[in-house]
């Protein structure tokens, strides 16, 4: 029996944008609510999805009877863990983006009290519903190429997103960037566990400016003995706006994968903006009646899960998991040694 819900979200730019129009045409939502501070865009949604309710409050949706499901898509990063824990505390289920907090004991809080509640509770790690990456999983599960021995993801942004993710946060590469490509092999590789990091950053473009480094590199050992390699960055060349370029590399026993998720398949050129790739950006772009990129997907799927009640992809503890590793990333990149986990702190 499917069950319609009601549904809150709230910050409804980029990527709550997204969210919001993937609640509007899925026929599991019946209501559909959102809280936006921006008042243009406040309006402009609350018109074109013809919400059931609009405020610039977020508090005003956690308060709302009438809502079981909130979509958190707020920024800057650390006003998560208080929406998401009012929304926990409310009973309602919760989608949040990544990261799941700011510090350890923030996310334990919330598993915590999704737990007491009784509630789904998942954070939005997007390129689990990338098809590409979904393949990786599968080669692995399948052992197509025998034991996986080491594995390489390199991704880079270009600076204009770099400068808006790096200006509404201190948080660094790793946190923002990098954390999906940690969940997705995490993801692949399970049950393995990480049980040393080492990282180093640089800087030559941002750090003029802030302490925000340009990149960061962070190599990972496991508890069977394989490494994985993660690299991030935010200083492309300014191009087609949130263009994202990604290499993959799964080297096996018996074997290997190799993926470009470069996003230059589909290449627009005119003579005004010369060569632009249109559907480049980590989380997808609307095109006309379909979508490309993951975001939409996961969208559904967590709307699936709540109104018929099945398992959410990405368990919290998964996130949780992710967050110690960046955060010890963080660490190796401050002090210049390697980083044993898990860690006795919970910072």
């Amino acid at each position: 029996m499917i069950n319609q819900i009601n549904v809150g979200v709230i910050g409804t730019g980029w990527c709550g944008g997204i969210r919001a129009n993937a609640c509007y045409a899925s026929p599991l939502v019946d209501k559909l609510y959102i809280a936006e501070k921006n008042p243009d865009r406040l309006k402009e949604l609350a018109s074109k999805l013809e919400v059931e309710g609009s405020t610039n409050d977020w508090i005003n949706l956690i308060q709302n009877p009438d809502i079981d499901t909130i979509i958190i898509s707020a920024t800057p990063e650390d006003t998560h863990y208080p929406m998401a824990l009012k929304a926990l505390e409310a009973g309602k289920n919760v989608f949040l983006e990544k990261p799941i907090a700011t510090t350890l004991i923030e996310a334990d809080h919330l598993i915590e009290t999704s737990i007491k509640n009784n509630v789904k509770f998942t954070i939005g790690y997007s390129q689990r519903f990338n098809a590409k990456y979904a393949y990786v999983k599968k080669t692995l599960d399948e052992h197509l190429i025998g034991e996986p021995v080491t594995c390489l993801v390199s991704r880079h942004v270009t600076r204009e997103l770099g400068e808006k993710i790096s200006g509404r946060t201190a948080l660094s590469p790793a946190a923002m960037e990098a954390t999906h490509d940690l969940d997705f092999l995490l993801w692949c590789l399970h049950p393995r566990k990480p049980i040393k990091v080492y990282s180093q950053t640089s800087g030559k473009l941002f750090s003029k400016n802030s302490n925000t480094p340009d990149h960061q590199w962070i190599m990972v050992t496991l508890d069977d003995g394989m490494t994985i390699t993660v690299g991030a960055g935010w200083i492309l060349p300014l191009g087609y706006p949130n263009f994202s370029n990604t290499w993959i590399e799964i080297i096996g026993t018996d074997g290997s994968l190799f993926i470009d998720d470069t996003h230059k398949d589909v290449q627009l050129n005119t003579v005004k903006d010369g060569v632009r790739y249109p559907m480049s950006s980590m989380p997808g772009e609307p095109v006309n009646h379909t979508y490309a990129g993951p975001m939409h997907n996961e969208t559904m799927h967590f709307l699936e899960a709540v109104a018929l009640n099945k398992p959410v992809l990405v368990k919290p503890e998964e996130a949780r998991l992710v967050m110690d590793l960046y955060v010890a990333a963080d660490l190796s990149a401050e002090t210049g040694e390697p980083v044993m986990l898990p860690r006795n702190d919970r910072y």
